[in-house]
This record gives structure tokens, C-alpha cells and sequence, in this order.
């Protein structure tokens, strides 16, 4: 075969691009993903980019099942607003306004 399979691409080795705590969206160029072990910039780590995720969102807004979700990387959360923000995903279950977190599935591999 002349392509060859490399990995699964669920969980990709990264440097992260600031500091994050395991279980935090960070955003390396287009690909987002999940923080799996943490740490500070520059560090290594594995970043979980296919699954569904409970994260913090923009808390003066509602979603609804299906809507696009964006990630906000100056605040560092998830929000409805698709204006200077890229698309991570998709709202699995509606969220009030207001509240702090919500339910992502991620647009990654696989999803």
C-alpha cells in the first residue's frame, strides 16, 4: 500500500499552545481539541480531538440540540458566536441562559 496507515487520529501528540489544565479546549491553528494530561505552554501533551465533552461556556446564552458551537480562544470557552471564532462542534443537549458549561460533540476525527 503506498499510503500508509500512521494512527487512529482520535488523539493527536502536541505541544500545547498555553497553559491548560487537563480536561481544557485548547485550539492549536484549526484543530481543537481536549487537554488529556495538561500542562504549560510548550509542553507536550495528547489532545483528544473526536468525543462528546462537558466545557465551559459564554454563560449569557442558551443553546439548542444541533446548533454550531465555536471556540472562543481569547476567553477560552465555547459559544454560539461564529465571528472571529472556529467551529469545534455541535450542541448534543440544549443549555440554559444562563449556565457555565455544555455538552460539545467535537467536529474531529471521526465524528
Amino acid at each position: 500500500m503506498k499510503n500508509q496507515y500512521q494512527v487512529h487520529g482520535d488523539h493527536i501528540d502536541v505541544q500545547l499552545p498555553y497553559n491548560c489544565n487537563p480536561g481544557d479546549g485548547a485550539l492549536i491553528g484549526s484543530m481543537f481539541g481536549i487537554c488529556a494530561n495538561g500542562g504549560l505552554s510548550g509542553a507536550d501533551d495528547v489532545l483528544v480531538v473526536a468525543g462528546v465533552y462537558v466545557l465551559t461556556k459564554r454563560n449569557a446564552e442558551a443553546w439548542s440540540v444541533g446548533d454550531d458551537l465555536y471556540w472562543d480562544n481569547t476567553n477560552r470557552y465555547v459559544t454560539t458566536t461564529a465571528t472571529s471564532n472556529t467551529l469545534i462542534g455541535v450542541a448534543v443537549v440544549a443549555a440554559a441562559n444562563p449556565s457555565a458549561t455544555g455538552v460539545v460533540r467535537l467536529n474531529g476525527a471521526f465524528t
